[in-house]
């Protein structure tokens, strides 16, 4: 493994005075912290889901959302390029082109180099309505593979299949396994037991438990939710209505934690689980999270998609969390909120000041530094929103596989930057909350920290490979060898 290319993009003009300066202004300021740019960019966006990622290899990340493919033209604008309906992005042939699975048509769109994209035949499939859906090399073969969810058709009480398509070396796919067990929403996949496979967390909706399947790196999984404790429910309740998760260290102690997101009445019909963080107890408590509650995220009826991400530059991960509710629903208020980290899973309402305040039912959340500046910028309710927040130090890290022991898109890779004595941990996923994607090059704030830092990449295979002494406020390119 090489260190493939340091490239500059806005380098940012100033450091930051103190780490804490901007949790200090999140009172009155000048000027909200995130700014709608939808019509001044040229997009057109409904409320659904979002994916973020580079269709055309520019550098740009491109944005997928209304249906469409929106081409990033350096930041100053974007152009509808393709219609496609609601995706997750990977190089599912490994031939450097990030392709596109719409999970609502049930479509799979090959990116032919970045001109157009071309419909790919899939093998029959079951008849499923699907919420959500994620890549990952589940056989280790070097090709990514997709998990489906299946979510209801409630009039007719028919639940739907999850599915497993096994990618068969760039040349297809093959149907390798369904069940009809649950209602899904959202699918996302994580190594959170470091044994080289990625394993999947299922968001299940109508009290039922969620699932974590356990991968045993032949892209076989059995349900090893109670072993793990990863239900996400309280007493009384078999589980919740789940619809999104998130994966993240949210403590930094360099394990993946998860947040289970819980749309939850609170009525005669009981007092149903709320949504909560599940934190990784590490390789000496055999990786069992610990259920830790709401932790600060304060109760709304209709939550649905969370989406973390760093947007104050700190170092650790925020939350963003959508609603879908009418605001004044069943005289309920109920807004999408942005929650900032503290540390000690304790997380603050921010929306007052953010610009984030009052928007509309939304299941779309994603974040992407889409104009190079070094800070996360937010698509959500329909709307772009561009990261105003004050200058900090940063580093962006896009990694590459080989095509042949690492996925082209390196998805499931795992990068741990040290910054003094904290460990900020991220990994390359496609596919979160429900039907989302954030970009694939990872994002790391470092706030006021000046000294140069190291880089320790874990590849989807179990290789690792450190990078030391990085200057910051760069995007730094590794390719697989």
């Amino acid at each position: 493994m090489v260190l493939e290319g340091l490239k500059r993009y806005g380098l940012a003009s100033i450091m930051w005075l103190a780490s804490l300066a901007l949790s200090m202004a999140l009172g009155p300021i000048d000027r909200p912290l995130f700014r709608d740019v939808t019509s001044e960019l040229g997009l057109s966006l409904t409320t659904d889901s979002a994916c973020w990622v580079d269709v055309d290899n520019d550098g740009w990340t491109d944005l997928c959302a209304a249906g469409a493919v929106w081409k990033n033209e350096k930041g100053r604008k974007f152009a509808k390029i393709a219609s496609v309906g609601n995706v997750v992005a990977a190089d599912f042939d490994n031939d450097g082109f990030a392709d596109l699975f719409s999970w609502s048509q049930l479509k799979l769109y090959h990116n032919d180099s970045g001109k157009g994209f071309t419909e790919v035949s899939l093998p029959e499939l079951p008849s499923t309505v699907s919420r959500g859906a994620c890549w990952g090399d589940f056989d280790g073969d070097g090709f990514v593979d997709l998990y489906v969810g299946g979510f209801e058709d409630w009039d007719k009480q028919i639940t739907y299949p999850d599915m497993i398509l096994m990618n068969q070396k760039g040349k297809g796919f093959v149907l390798a396994w369904q069940e009809t067990r649950f209602r899904a929403r959202g699918v996302t996949a994580c190594d959170f037991d470091r044994d080289a496979d990625l394993d999947v967390y299922v968001s299940n909706y109508r009290l039922q438990p969620n699932v974590l399947w356990l991968n045993d790196g032949t892209g076989h999984f059995r349900d090893a939710t109670a072993e793990f404790n990863a239900i996400a429910t309280s007493p009384g309740f078999e589980g919740g209505h789940s619809i999104g998760a998130a994966w993240g260290d949210f403590d930094e102690d360099g394990e993946f934690d998860l947040f289970a997101g819980n749309f939850a009445h609170q009525d005669d019909r009981g007092d149903q689980p709320k949504s909560r963080f599940l934190r990784n107890l590490g390789k000496h408590k055999g990786y069992r999270f610990d259920d830790l509650g709401p932790c600060g995220v304060f109760y709304q009826e209709s939550y649905a998609t969370p989406a973390a991400g760093d947007f104050d530059d700190d170092g650790d991960l925020d939350l963003f969390f959508t609603t879908v509710y009418a605001p004044a629903s069943f005289n309920r208020m109920n807004y999408p909120v942005l929650f900032r980290n503290d540390g000690g899973f304790k997380f603050a309402d921010a929306t007052n000041g953010s610009g984030l305040e009052k928007l509309p039912p939304t299941y779309q959340a994603a974040w992407a530094d889409f104009n190079h500046d070094g800070k996360l910028d937010l698509v959500s309710g329909g709307n772009l929103f561009v990261n105003q927040a004050p200058e900090a130090r940063w580093i962006e890290v896009g990694l590459t596989g080989d095509g042949r022991h690492v996925n082209k898109s390196a998805i499931g890779a795992q990068v741990r930057v040290a910054v003094g004595k904290r460990v900020l941990t991220r990994q390359v996923e496609a596919g979160t909350g429900e039907g989302n994607q954030n970009d694939l090059r990872l994002h790391f704030g470092l706030g006021n920290y000046g000294g140069k830092v190291t880089l320790a990449i874990t590849w989807p295979d179990g290789k690792r490979h450190n990078v030391f002494r990085v200057r910051t406020n760069r995007v730094i390119d590794l390719k697989y060898r």
